[in-house]
């Protein structure tokens, strides 16, 4: 009997996710620019982000641990064949999360101006006033991000996977609407009752199917359940992993506050064009081997469970790589051609370029952490990785102090990137000793080929790049974008038929993958 979301099952899901992440980050991408047009690099974008910044990690935090442990039990009792308990479980861990989340709003509305002081101490008063007062209007998000997090991992472990990746999209276009609609006549704080709005219909799009699934909801708490005893025993250590690994965000947020006006918005803006490819294609091939990693490991099929680690650690590296050098040598005509417009000026365009450059350095770490994350988690092991992220923060915290000195903005996300690789590296180390053997020469030498491959499109973007730059008749956005696209199209040529030259196998593997999942094809893999 062939084992469910193998092999290229997973790529098959992995390509559904994607797709409905692509329609998500490419709404996502009009929002950004919607929100660039209309308030720009400035005092009261920075307000929003400062004031969205507390009710997200908050719910990261919390329901991100949540998914995290929920998800392991929830498949570990279905797998025993019982599944009614499974729902039992998850009802009690949904009517505890909805008392936490209203009673945290509730004293996040009280608290909001401290909390802003606490994230963003230089801010000047004027922008310090206008975040607390956007933050007492988005903490109530608190609840419906938390409700949408947990029917995305309940739904996922059930093998639905569709309707959560489209509730992205739901929220970026509610977003996009609040910004023009209510942006227009109330600024900013309109944009802020549109986040709010946009994480409800993210949430409740979801619960026709989790009815379908097979949830009903029951008004209890049967606190003495010993899967509710299972999900407690793990959630703290994976809560105080997510609470480190926001620092990143804290660090970020204190530092830029005392900078010059537009910093973080200039930081989130590049930071967003990070990670849409990390979005687009690490979140979903996560998302669809998560399940898969832990019922490997509760078989305790380690050999099995290896074998595809490493393949999808190699899939994402030869995908990852060359889109951090693109944007690394695309830099400036990408901002331009995305957001300079109307508010968004040419010192916005400088700011951000300058920030993305830094933060592409990291985009292997980031998008690599994903997976290697989710593997412990898989194994039930949510202390390891919690001491790797700890490490990570203190890097990211030193080098933050020295690099601002030279870098302002931009020395926070080189900082941050910087971190982020020392934690790949701590990951696969630490993760070597609990499922041995890792092939390392065989993943050394795919990178160095991949590296290869991805210096030879660097020179062949950057050259045609700056070819059309010099050439008459292409002006503004059509011009930016026959640039842009002319340019990656040729670095995508170059590396692919370098990685053919090279023998990079996995090419071939993602290309099998590809047309299994669009022919319905399903061998084994």
């Amino acid at each position: 009997m062939e084992k469910p979301t193998t092999g290229k099952m997973i790529f098959k899901i992995t390509i559904l996710i994607a797709f409905f992440s692509f329609l998500s980050k490419l709404l996502g991408l009009l929002r950004d620019i919607v929100i660039a047009y209309k308030f720009g690099a400035s005092g009261p974008t920075d307000a929003y982000l400062v004031a969205l910044t507390a009710p997200n990690l908050l719910f990261f935090i919390i329901s991100g641990a949540l998914a995290a442990v929920t998800v392991p039990v929830f498949i570990d009792y279905s797998t025993k064949g019982e599944k009614q308990e499974a729902w039992k479980v998850f009802n009690t861990v949904f009517n505890a999360v909805t008392l936490i989340f209203v009673l945290i709003a509730a004293i996040g509305v009280i608290c909001s101006p401290y909390i802003v002081k606490l994230i963003a101490p230089f801010l000047p008063e004027q922008t310090a006033n206008l975040a607390a007062g956007l933050a007492r209007i988005m903490f109530p998000l608190l609840l419906f991000a938390g409700w949408a997090s947990l029917f995305t991992g309940l739904l996922n472990a059930n093998n639905i996977f569709g309707i959560p990746a489209s509730s992205n999209a739901v929220n970026n276009v509610v977003i996009i609407l609040g910004a023009v609609t209510l942006g227009s006549f109330y600024g900013i704080q309109g944009l802020a009752v549109g986040t709010v709005m946009a994480m409800a219909a993210m949430a409740l799009i979801q619960v026709p199917a989790l009815i379908g699934a097979g949830y009903r909801y029951k008004l209890a708490l049967e606190l003495g359940h010993p899967g509710l005893k299972q999900v407690f025993s793990l959630i703290l250590p994976a809560a105080a992993g997510l609470t480190v690994n926001q620092a990143y965000i804290l660090i970020e947020r204190i530092f830029a506050s005392g900078m010059t006006a537009g910093s973080i918005s200039a930081l989130n803006f590049a930071n967003k064009l990070v990670q849409y490819p990390i979005s687009l294609f690490v979140l979903p091939l996560g998302t669809a081997i998560f399940p898969t990693l832990a019922r490997l490991a509760a078989a305790g099929e380690r050999e099995e469970y290896t074998a595809v680690l490493i393949k999808l650690i190699k899939i994402l590296m030869l995908g990852m790589v060359p889109a951090s050098i693109g944007l690394m040598v695309l830099r400036y005509p990408i901002v331009s051609l995305l957001y300079q417009n109307g508010a968004f000026d040419q010192r916005a365009t400088g700011m951000t370029a300058a920030a993305l450059l830094f933060y592409s350095v990291g985009l292997v770490g980031q998008a690599s952490n994903v997976i290697l994350t989710k593997a412990f988690y898989s194994l039930q092991d949510t202390r390891t990785p919690v001491k790797i992220t700890l490490a990570t923060v203190l890097v990211n915290l030193g080098l933050s102090m020295v690099f601002i000195r030279f870098l302002q903005h931009g020395g926070l996300a080189l900082a941050g990137s910087l971190a982020s690789l020392t934690g790949t590296a701590l990951f696969m180390i630490y993760l070597a000793k609990k499922v041995e053997p890792l092939k390392w020469n065989g993943l050394i030498r795919f990178t160095l080929s991949v590296l290869a491959a991805s210096a030879l499109m660097a020179a062949a973007s950057y050259g045609v790049s700056a070819f059309l730059t010099g050439l008459s008749g292409l002006h503004g956005k059509l011009g930016l974008a026959v640039q842009v696209g002319t340019a990656v199209a040729v670095g995508i040529a170059v590396f692919t038929a370098a990685a053919l030259v090279l023998r990079i196998e996995e090419l071939y593997t993602m290309r099998e993958y590809l047309k299994a999942a669009f022919t319905g094809r399903n061998s084994k893999g």
